[in-house]
């Protein structure tokens, strides 16, 4: 059998409505839907997130600096930060009465401070307009600069996350322009500068990793700080993307959780259809709760 004619297993649900649930959540912000990486990376939850009036905000832009071989954000030369992003964001979130968002951008390599000041900026004003927000930062790795970091920080966001997505052995074919040891100190120095600040990381399965290497990696995870980890299947997201080279069962979900929990890492959620952003808030009052 040839990877690409690997064929999803009877335990993942395709759920229908994605374009009705898309519509369904333009009509609630009478307006269309701001940037999300929920649509731009075409995640598999997004239809029973939309139908939710939840989605993860994108901002600066929708087009990479950088070309990762499981990503179908569009890669070339972006456009200008927008200076009025932030309100965009906190229309949808009063429209949708949020209490909790996750706001996330491609990298911006081209950028001199690589997008943190934009990041500060959104955080800022989204907490000012309603004190009582919880926010979530998914970002990148900034080129591994501690200012850009310090910056972000400063803004005061609830949760930290960023993805280190795979094993070391993958990331010259799956996170190409990325480092895995500068991920590892991007959410290490997360935890010097804010030792109180949850940290949180994703790793996808199913691009020819290996069970120890996965251990391996929790096991570094852990040696960072790191509060919350995700682990979730790989699914292509267009017929450019890497191939899906195995499909986990949940009951191997179960195993890897366990080893994770046992490595150290406070909470993991872990699961075919578990994504980075996919029920934060609920991460977020579960890691709240049991402290």
């Amino acid at each position: 059998m040839t990877q690409s004619a690997l064929k999803l297993p009877e335990w993942f649900k395709k759920s229908g409505g994605k374009l009705k649930a898309t519509r369904h959540l333009s009509e609630l912000l009478q307006t269309e839907v701001p940037n999300s990486i929920c649509q731009e990376a075409r995640c598999p939850n997004r239809s029973e997130c939309f139908a939710k009036g939840v989605l993860t905000f994108m901002i600066l832009g929708t087009t990479c600096t950088r070309n990762c071989g499981f990503c179908s954000v569009a890669h070339g030369k972006p456009l200008p930060p927008d200076p009025n992003e932030s309100q965009t964001l906190i229309k949808a979130v009063d429209t949708l009465n949020l209490r909790f968002v996750v706001i996330t951008s491609p990298n911006r390599d081209d950028l001199p401070d690589n997008g943190a000041g934009h990041y500060a900026k959104v955080v800022r004003d989204l907490k000012a307009h309603r004190a009582s927000l919880k926010v979530e930062v998914l970002i990148p790795d900034f080129q591994g600069k501690l200012a850009d970091l310090q910056t972000v920080i400063s803004a005061g966001p609830d949760v930290l996350n960023h993805n280190i997505e795979t094993v070391p052995s993958l990331y010259r074919r799956v996170r190409k322009g990325s480092l895995y040891k500068r991920s590892l100190e991007v959410l290490q120095n997360a935890k010097t500068l804010a030792p109180t600040l949850l940290t949180k990381t994703g790793l996808m399965v199913g691009l020819g990793e290996t069970t120890e290497e996965l251990i391996a990696t929790f096991a570094d995870i852990q040696a960072v700080g790191v509060d919350i980890l995700t682990l979730g299947q790989y699914l292509k997201p267009d017929k450019t993307s890497l191939d899906v080279l195995r499909y986990y069962h949940p009951d191997e979900f179960e195993f890897l959780k366990q080893k994770a929990l046992a490595a150290g890492i406070r909470y993991v959620f872990a699961g075919p259809m578990v994504r980075s952003s996919f029920l934060a808030e609920h991460v977020f009052e579960e890691l709240i709760h049991v402290g």
